[in-house]
């Protein structure tokens, strides 16, 4: 397998990177949705009681400029997301192409203004554009289809004239104008509920990671002002062994046995992990860029000795890959994917370095088989794979799962 350097860097979870967004979009497709099926439904007996062009292309016509808001608002009800921007985007474009087909429908109308349905609707056709594409574009089409209605008037409706053609592009587009600002406004208002609610997240999470180091740290620091320092005074005080000093000694080590392989029960939540993974690769190397999923409804309680186990594990793959993995005269591109799922967190550092054989790498060989492999495997619920090839990069995977791995 060749790696290839992950360029993105995510700025927290993705859930809540997206939620207020998609929610929004979600009831505006609904809204225009139901209400162009509604104006559809307004609009049939006027087509059917025209006395001149007598065919089913009237019907036709108007079934078919609004035949995809129904489906508009059932992706918004159901489907999902990214299925509602190319839907919308769909029903303005036929909304569009109906409204330039007008005059090849008809050739005149009697009854009241009804030829000026593409002319009455324009507003649902210009949300649509508004669901669907992005402002500039969004705002051109709203222009072009507002100018389309009140054009294809002029050839349909008795009695037209320049400045009643006039009146109508100027309506129109104050109207498409409103209703476009409308979505426009609330999409953006959105994006930036989104936009906080990933930073305080990514605030809380940072804070808590840091909150485990120092608690953390200050445990280690007790332990040795408490045990080590004080054993060691008492030797130089007493010059000679004694069974004092031997008892001190022995509990002394078996308390940072104890602190090694138990460290305090604190739990990291995802956020929390992922900042702790992501300061762990900070250290280093602050420049590596860092890639983060959060899988929906990834619900995960990582043990601080395994956010230990995990962090260190991925620092040494990364300083693994800085010292090794250079090639002269080129820039090798390196990437950190973090994924967190439920009850599992996986980590994985690639490059498209020099690599190497993994077969020919000697076994007491620490970088890999100490400081990566062994500290995974040796971590419960931990593992670790290496995949390399000479000229072909590198792909460093940590996994950690509570129910074995995986």
């Amino acid at each position: 397998m060749i790696a290839t350097a992950v360029r993105t860097v995510a700025v927290g979870d993705l859930e809540l990177e997206r939620a207020a967004t998609e929610q929004i979009r979600r009831r505006l497709g609904l809204v225009v949705g139901i209400g162009a099926t509604l104006v559809m439904v307004l609009e049939l007996p006027a087509v059917l009681v025209q006395p001149v062009n007598r065919s089913v292309w009237p019907e036709v016509h108007l079934i078919a400029a609004y035949a995809l808001f129904l489906p508009l608002a059932l992706v918004s009800a159901r489907g999902p997301v990214t299925a509602i921007r190319r839907v919308a985007g769909a029903a303005a474009t036929c909304y569009f192409l109906a409204t330039l087909c007008t005059p090849l429908v008809y050739q005149v109308v009697h009854i009241g203004s009804f030829a000026s349905w593409p002319y009455r609707g324009l507003v649902l056709g210009v949300m649509a554009a508004g669901l669907a594409w992005s402002l500039p574009v969004a705002a051109c089409f709203a222009g072009i289809l507002a100018l389309a209605t009140s054009v294809s008037n002029v050839f349909v409706v008795p009695g037209s004239s320049l400045w009643a053609l006039l009146g109508d592009v100027t309506r129109a587009l104050g109207v498409a104008a409103l209703f476009l600002w409308c979505v426009v406004y609330a999409r953006s208002a959105a994006e930036r509920v989104d936009q906080e609610a990933v930073r305080q997240r990514t605030r809380a999470a940072t804070v808590a990671a840091t909150a485990a180091r120092e608690r953390e740290s200050a445990r280690f620091a007790a332990l040795i002002h408490d045990a080590v320092l004080s054993t060691l005074l008492e030797a130089a005080r007493s010059g000679q062994s004694s069974p004092v000093l031997r008892s001190q000694a022995a509990k002394t080590l078996e308390q940072l046995e104890q602190a090694r392989g138990a460290p305090e029960s604190v739990q990291l939540d995802s956020a929390a992990a992922v900042a702790f993974l992501r300061e762990a690769v900070r250290d280093a190397d602050p420049e590596i860029p860092i890639q983060v999923t959060t899988r929906r409804g990834a619900v995960l309680s990582l043990p601080m000795e395994a956010a230990q186990v995990l962090g260190a594990a991925l620092t040494e793959a990364v300083r693994n890959s800085l010292r090794h993995a250079g090639i002269p005269g080129r820039r090798v591109r390196r990437g950190v994917s973090i994924t967190v799922a439920t009850g599992a967190v996986r980590a994985v550092l690639s490059d498209d370095g020099a690599g190497f054989d993994p077969a020919r790498v000697p076994a007491d060989r620490m970088g890999i088989a100490g400081s990566i492999q062994g500290r995974m495997h040796s971590l419960p619920g931990g593992t670790a794979f290496v995949e390399s090839a000479p000229g072909k990069g590198t792909v460093v995977t940590l996994v950690w799962g509570a129910d074995g791995g995986s």
